[in-house]
C-alpha cells in the first residue's frame, strides 16, 4: 500500500492583524488529509498577538518571542531572520505561507528564499504606489512579491497590480480577503460587553458613536493633533454623539490624545480591545474614524461608513464602492468630512449601504484547496 507523504505548509506571523487574517488560513489547511500544516509565530508584537491565538485556538508549534521594548526596524529584521532561519533548516517546509506587509511578512519571505523553499503570499498586491506612505508597510509587501511564488490577492484590483509588475498570471489567484472569514465567524449580534462603560454608551438612545483608531507611524506629531482637534471641535457642535477610542499603546500617540481630547467629557479612552470586542463594537458604531488598513476591509462588511485619515491608501475598492472615504489628516478636511456625514442622512446613507468589494467569506478555503492542487 502506498503512503501518500503529506506536504508541510509552514504558516508564518507576527502580529494581531496577520494572526487575525491567518486564523481562517490554518483552519481551511488543516482540513485537508494532504496536507501538514505548522505555525510559527515571531511575535514582534506580543501582547496583542497573544490573544488572538488564545480566541481562535492557536497554539504555534514555534514562537520566536521577538518582542523587546523600543524596539526598531533593523532589530526586529535581524532577530526574524536569524530564528526564521534555524527552524526553516531544521523543518524543511515545502511552502512557507505569509501574509500582508509587516516585517515578519518579508522577513519570512527573504529566510524562504535563503532556504529555497518557496513562498505564498497571501493579501497580495495591495499598493498605494509611494513607498514611504505607509512605512515600512508599502516596501514590505512589494518586496514579499517579488520573493514569492503564489500570490493570493483578495480582489480584482490586486491582481492587476501584480500583474502590471510583471507576475506571471498563473501565479496570480483572486480569493477574496481572509478578514471577512474571521470578522463573520466573531460578530455576534447579543455580544454583551466586560467594559460597563461601552455598555453604557450604546445602550443610550438618541446617541451616536463615533469610534476612532490611529497608530500609524506617518501620522504622529502633528497630524494627530489636526485630526483630534478636528474630532472635538465635531463633538463640541453635536452633543448627541460620543467617542470610544481604543489608545494605542505607543507613548507618542498616548501624550497627543491626552492632551487634545482627554478632558473631554464624551471622549472614552480605553485601553486597546481584543479582536472579539472590538469587531463587536465596530458592528455596533455609527461611523468609524481610522488609520487602520484592517478595518477598511471590515467596516463595509458590517455596513458602517469609514473615515480614513491617511493621505493614501493601498485598499482603493471600498473608497471606489462608496463605503470609505479617504479624507487625510489635516483639520479643515477630518472637519468637514465628519460634518456632513453627521448632517446629512442622505450622504450617510449612501455610504453604509455600499457594497462590499472584499468577498463571501470563503477565501481562506479556497487559498488551502489551491494550495493543495498545486
Amino acid at each position: 500500500m502506498n503512503v501518500i507523504k503529506r506536504k508541510k505548509v509552514m504558516v508564518v506571523f507576527g502580529t494581531r492583524p496577520e494572526a487575525i487574517k491567518m486564523a481562517p488560513v490554518i483552519q481551511a489547511l488543516r482540513q485537508k488529509d494532504e496536507l501538514f500544516c505548522q505555525v510559527i509565530v515571531t511575535a514582534q508584537h506580543r501582547e496583542m498577538l497573544d490573544q488572538v491565538l488564545q480566541l481562535f485556538k492557536i497554539v504555534p508549534d514555534f514562537d520566536l518571542d521577538l518582542m523587546r521594548q523600543g524596539q526598531t526596524l533593523t532589530e526586529i529584521t535581524t532577530r526574524a531572520l536569524n530564528g526564521l532561519k534555524e527552524v526553516f533548516q531544521r523543518e524543511l517546509p515545502d511552502l512557507v505561507l505569509i501574509h500582508g506587509d509587516t516585517t515578519t511578512t518579508f522577513v519570512a519571505a527573504l529566510a524562504a528564499f535563503y532556504a529555497q523553499i518557496p513562498v505564498g503570499h497571501v493579501e497580495a498586491g495591495l499598493r498605494t504606489g509611494n513607498k514611504y506612505s505607509p512605512f515600512p508597510e508599502e516596501m514590505n509587501r512589494k518586496l514579499a512579491s517579488v520573493l514569492a511564488d503564489y500570490h493570493f490577492a483578495p480582489t480584482e484590483t490586486a491582481r492587476r497590480n501584480l500583474l502590471l509588475e510583471g507576475i506571471a498570471p498563473e501565479k496570480v489567484f483572486v480569493t477574496g480577503n481572509t478578514v471577512i472569514d474571521a470578522l463573520l465567524a466573531t460578530v455576534k449580534p447579543e455580544y454583551n460587553f466586560s467594559d460597563p462603560s461601552i455598555e453604557r454608551i450604546l445602550k443610550q438612545s438618541n446617541t451616536r458613536s463615533i469610534l476612532v483608531t490611529t497608530h500609524r507611524r506617518e501620522n504622529l506629531g502633528e497630524p494627530m493633533r489636526q485630526i483630534y482637534q478636528a474630532l472635538k471641535n465635531i463633538l463640541d457642535l453635536f452633543p448627541d454623539t460620543q467617542v470610544i477610542f481604543p489608545v494605542h499603546k505607543n507613548p507618542l500617540v498616548r501624550k497627543v490624545v491626552t492632551e487634545v481630547l482627554g478632558s473631554h467629557p464624551r471622549v472614552n479612552l480605553v485601553e486597546p480591545m481584543d479582536y472579539e470586542p472590538f469587531v463587536n463594537l465596530m458592528a455596533r458604531s455609527h461611523l468609524i474614524l481610522t488609520d487602520s488598513g484592517g478595518i477598511q476591509e471590515e467596516a463595509p462588511s458590517l455596513g458602517i461608513p469609514v473615515l480614513v485619515v491617511r493621505d493614501t491608501t493601498e485598499r482603493p475598492e471600498a473608497v471606489e464602492a462608496g463605503t470609505v472615504s479617504l479624507v487625510g489628516t489635516e483639520y479643515e478636511s477630518v472637519y468637514l468630512e465628519l460634518k456632513r456625514l453627521l448632517s446629512d442622512q442622505v450622504a450617510y446613507d449612501r455610504m453604509s449601504m455600499a457594497s462590499n468589494p472584499y468577498g463571501d467569506g470563503c477565501a481562506a478555503s479556497r487559498i488551502a484547496s489551491i494550495i493543495k492542487e498545486h
